[in-house]
């Protein structure tokens, strides 16, 4: 792509890694942890912020430490992608809600979202990263739809290239 990408993830079991070193595989870019994440890693051409959501829609513990920074980062005109990791059944009612919270900051701070993806094969019930048929970026789950992952990632990235 010839441009700076970031990849900054949060990741409890190590799904949301995966996913992150695929995308990097697909788009190139730097991964880095949310976890060891200073202020200069969310300047890029492209940042992609990656989150699982926890328990009732709860964002992913290391994500919690480092929303200071993502809220203070100047993200002007900044595109910015999302993806989320959740389990659509057993927490339907709130799935990959924490991709939404991290939306919510990266706009706040200047970032431009990228990257919608469409909920409509997806079997929750509720999400506060849906609105009007889409998913604030890109919906994985791990838990009950793992063969889908790798497809959806592909399709993804060649959609955020296009958008780029």
């Amino acid at each position: 792509m010839g441009k700076t990408i970031k990849i900054i993830y949060g990741s409890s079991t190590g799904n949301t890694r995966r996913a992150a070193e695929a995308i990097a595989a697909k788009l190139g870019g730097e991964v880095i942890n949310v976890a060891d994440a200073g202020p200069d890693d969310f300047k890029a051409d492209l940042l992609i912020l990656g989150t699982s959501t926890w328990g009732c829609g709860e964002l992913q513990d290391d994500w919690q430490n480092a929303l200071p920074m993502l809220e203070s980062a100047d993200l002007s005109g900044t595109p910015v992608a999302l993806f989320g990791l959740g389990d659509s059944v057993g927490f339907s009612d709130t799935f990959v809600n924490g991709m939404a919270e991290i939306a919510d900051k990266a706009v706040a701070a200047g970032g431009r979202l990228i990257g919608k993806w469409s909920s409509e094969t997806y079997s929750h019930t509720g999400s506060t990263a849906e609105e009007n048929g889409f998913f604030v970026g890109l919906a994985l789950d791990e838990d009950n739809e793992p063969g889908k992952t790798d497809g959806r990632i592909n399709q993804w990235c060649a959609r955020l290239a296009d958008e780029l």
